[in-house]
């Protein structure tokens, strides 16, 4: 039986690679249709996760996106992007456009789908990922213990919300100036610093992963606060209210869909974020209108479940609302972190 399975999976595989390589994904870039930004237009065949990809690729290079419409009704996939440089000019550098039609047309469907091209991609380090409860002073200890185990931190990330930490570090063996190999102290990190997180409040856990693999930072802080239930507000939290994002969701009966909206302030990496937590969430998005063109945001999403349903419970629909003003708020609070981040790396670097 297990063999007949395995076989199964495998005819799957190999008749999903036959059919990317009949229909291969076009990419077409026009810098004429648009007066102010450069025309993406990305067609493929259709799968779950297809969106974030796209999204991820345009979002690492650093370009704006002002407007898009989505479809991928059926089993094929049809974006269209409005995009700018950090300027708000056209994109015009053609190694980025080369990367572009590379990342997201033929060439894509021979490579891995999880890249990044805001760090280097390299396993000469290892991966040190973070949770646990927020609090003055946590980073500082963190570093002590790094510092005392002779780590040097090459890059790290950290995002706060809600009273919880997320942190992706990547470290490499003082001695050695490579990833660290020795188990017994990759066991010894990994304890030191989540007794660090747990600090005094036992009442939600801490958790440390170490590996050696190439991670997306930023999809892998949204999986680690969402994973963490940083979404889930104390029930005196009435006061943020005028502050949150303006998310709504409700049933579009007569298509089956569930459509959420979302009016917040417009700021980089706005859509990556809210679609990353779709996708994590196990939501497909049919159809979708963006516009970020002023200084407020305007999202629209015609999902279902993975399971082709649309939302099917009023406890269903606030998680949904909860978890997509989780998204967007941490990047707003990784502000903070950030110039602490920039500290702990700088103290690092002095008690070297």
């Amino acid at each position: 039986m297990e063999i007949n399975m395995r076989f199964s999976n495998d005819m799957d595989d190999e008749y999903e690679k036959l059919f990317r390589r009949l229909n291969p994904p076009r990419v077409v870039i026009d810098n004429e249709a648009c007066k102010n930004a450069t025309v993406i237009r990305v067609d493929s065949a259709n799968k779950h996760g297809k969106l974030l990809e796209v999204v991820q690729v345009l979002t690492d290079l650093n370009l704006i996106i002002t407007k898009a419409y989505i479809s991928s009704d059926g089993g094929w996939f049809m974006d269209v992007f409005n995009v700018t440089d950090q300027d708000g000019k056209k994109v015009i550098d053609e190694a980025i456009l080369d990367i572009i039609t590379k990342s997201l047309g033929t060439e894509s469907c021979f490579t891995s789908s999880i890249r990044s091209f805001g760090v280097k991609q390299s396993v000469d380090h290892t991966a040190i990922e973070l949770t646990g409860g927020d609090r003055p002073g946590l980073l500082s200890e963190v570093s002590a213990v790094l510092t005392h185990l002779k780590c040097n931190v090459l890059n790290a990330e950290v995002w706060t919300h809600n009273m919880r930490a997320a942190a992706v570090m990547q470290v490499t063996d003082e001695e050695t100036g490579s990833a660290i190999i020795d188990p017994e102290k990759l066991s010894r990190i990994k304890e030191l610093l989540c007794n660090v997180l747990k600090g005094s409040n036992k009442s939600r856990g801490a958790k440390t992963v170490v590996s050696h693999g190439v991670t997306h930072i930023e999809r892998r802080l949204h999986q680690m606060m969402f994973a963490d239930r940083d979404y889930e507000r104390a029930s005196n939290d009435e006061l943020n209210e005028k502050q949150r994002p303006n998310v709504s969701v409700v049933n579009w009966h007569e298509k089956d869909y569930s459509v959420i909206t979302i009016r917040s302030k417009d700021r980089a990496k706005l859509l990556f974020d809210t679609v990353c937590t779709l996708t994590d969430m196990e939501y497909v998005v049919f159809h979708a209108n963006i516009d970020a063109e002023g200084p407020e945001a305007h999202q629209e999403y015609y999902i279902k479940h993975v399971d082709g349903s649309p939302v099917k419970s009023e406890a269903e629909r606030q998680r949904i609302i909860q978890c997509l003003e989780a998204a967007i708020e941490r990047r707003v609070s990784e502000v903070s972190g950030t110039m602490v981040h920039s500290n702990l790396r700088l103290l690092l670097s002095f008690t070297h």
